[in-house]
């Protein structure tokens, strides 16, 4: 199942603080917390005793636990790849390589005998995995998560992001990426902090609207919160979302008649296999619902990207199908406007896939 993740930095906050949001995060159905040691400037042994403390709270709370590190992260505490005890002993389900070995270390490492996931920095649109993999690996300790990119326009494009993330996928690896809280003063483990997002387009949208693109897409298994501390609105919004399709808000129009509205609110949808240019089209409305009389009753002269049609019974047998526009058109008059998709989620109708199943909400 796709998880939801969390991010905790100890060495950026206190304790208490922490402990507070992995409460509330756990609630609002979070069950994976990614941790860095990356910017921790430490005692090895100061470094043990608080992260012990706040893994072992995060794991009475049901979560996963992936610390990040490097090569220098090993050497400054005495490390090895063929020694990673001191994962362990934090409480550490795994740790993730933000740069890496080569290869022949981290399919070693995947056989530790503490069975710690070693998760592989995917945003390098290179044959790194390939490599991993040419050494055989224990692949059910072998997992993968793009990086996030604090600085204004330096995320990943939408075409790097596809192709190194189908580099891993071929592989059958859990794979996931980072979504920004837009909450004031959230921050990071970096002094530069303007989101700290995989995809450079979402730097600026709303939080569970990252996180539905990457639903849409469904290439992702677990979307990370990089900053913190997200607003307790935004955990709410998230903990409404369904996880395994898209769910896109909408605006209905207020003469929407009992049966139009119970088809976008309650009946399943997916995208016909056959699609257009102009429309994703639900048709199973119409086979439900064949022989009702579906009047017009707001046939706008424009239909406009993001308007939600339901079909008139002047259109035959396309009664009742519902559509979402793709892009401006005229109306030929026998087409209900029945609502619109919210506008900052728009976009996301560009990901739907044919036979990929979606949903609305108000």
């Amino acid at each position: 199942m796709r998880k939801l993740g969390i991010s905790i930095y100890p060495d950026k906050s206190s304790i208490e603080e922490m402990k507070n949001y992995i409460v509330k995060a756990a609630d609002a159905g979070f069950s994976r917390i990614f941790s860095c040691l990356l910017s921790v400037d430490k005692p090895r042994e100061v470094i043990k005793d608080e992260f012990i403390e706040i893994n072992q709270f995060a794991k009475e709370h049901g979560f996963e636990i992936i610390v990040d590190v490097s090569p220098k992260v090993f050497a400054d505490l005495g490390i090895s790849y063929d020694d990673l005890s001191f994962f362990h002993e934090i409480g550490a389900d795994g740790l993730r390589l933000d740069a890496g070995f080569g290869g022949s270390h981290e399919s070693l490492m995947t056989f530790n005998p503490y069975d710690l996931k070693i998760e592989i920095n995917m945003s390098q649109d290179i044959h790194y995995i390939d490599t991993i993999m040419d050494y055989q690996p224990n692949q059910y300790n072998l997992i993968a998560c793009h990086n996030f990119y604090p600085h204004p326009y330096s995320g990943l494009t939408e075409e790097l992001f596809d192709s190194a993330t189908k580099r891993f996928k071929k592989y059958g690896l859990r794979t996931a990426a980072f979504v920004s809280s837009q909450a004031d003063g959230a921050y990071g483990p970096w002094p530069v902090d303007d989101g700290l997002v995989t995809l450079e387009k979402h730097r600026h949208l709303p939080l569970h609207v990252q996180i539905k693109d990457y639903i849409a897409m469904n290439e992702i298994d677990d979307i990370i919160i990089s900053n913190f501390y997200p607003s307790d609105e935004e955990l709410a919004e998230i903990k409404n979302i369904n996880l395994t399709k898209l769910n896109l808000k909408v605006e209905l129009v207020d003469s929407i008649p009992e049966i139009e509205r119970k088809i976008v609110l309650e009946e399943p949808h997916f995208n016909r296999g056959d699609v257009s240019a102009y429309f994703k089209r639900s048709t199973m409305s119409r086979v439900k619902y064949k022989g009702h009389d579906f009047k017009i009753f707001n046939a706008p002269e424009m239909i406009r990207r993001g308007d939600l049609i339901i079909e008139s019974s002047d259109f035959g047998h396309y009664a009742g199908e519902l559509q979402i526009a793709t892009q401006d058109m005229k109306n030929t008059g026998k087409s209900n406007v029945v609502g619109r998709i919210a506008e900052d989620e728009v976009f996301l109708i560009d990901n739907i896939k044919p036979w990929q199943k979606f949903e609305f909400s108000l």
